[in-house]
């Protein structure tokens, strides 16, 4: 059985820095793109930065400079390194990814249980 599980959340004060994991576990043939999202309250999810199998990455326009987004295919694990972090980014952070269990089977969508990320002002 797959599972995500995300670590490194936290209260942070506006300007400091968080570092997200996302650990992969589970019978895992193939990992397709990789992604962090999170959902600020009454406001809906939205992708903040995407890292492909081939390590391109992708980051919404408001993070690009501030956020990083890496991945250790050894340890199965993603990372967020979030720096100068505001207020406004105050949220549960979620990764998502899709997998391939065996050679047979297709790729199904998994979704950690999120982490939360409170920037005090």
């Amino acid at each position: 059985q797959v599972q995500l599980v995300e670590s490194g959340g936290g209260l942070v004060q506006a300007g400091g820095s968080l570092r997200l994991s996302c650990a992969v576990s589970g019978s895992i043939f193939s990992i397709n793109d990789m992604g962090w999202y999170r959902q600020a309250p009454g406001k809906q999810r939205e992708l903040v930065a995407a890292i492909s199998s081939g390590a391109a990455t992708n980051y919404v326009d408001s993070v690009k400079g501030r956020f990083t987004i890496s991945g250790d295919n050894a340890k199965k694990t993603m990372y967020l390194q979030m720096n100068s972090l505001k207020p406004e980014e105050t949220a549960v952070y979620y990764c998502n990814t899709s997998i391939k269990a065996t050679p047979l089977r297709g790729f199904y969508d998994y979704w950690g249980q999120g982490t939360q990320v409170t920037v005090s002002s």
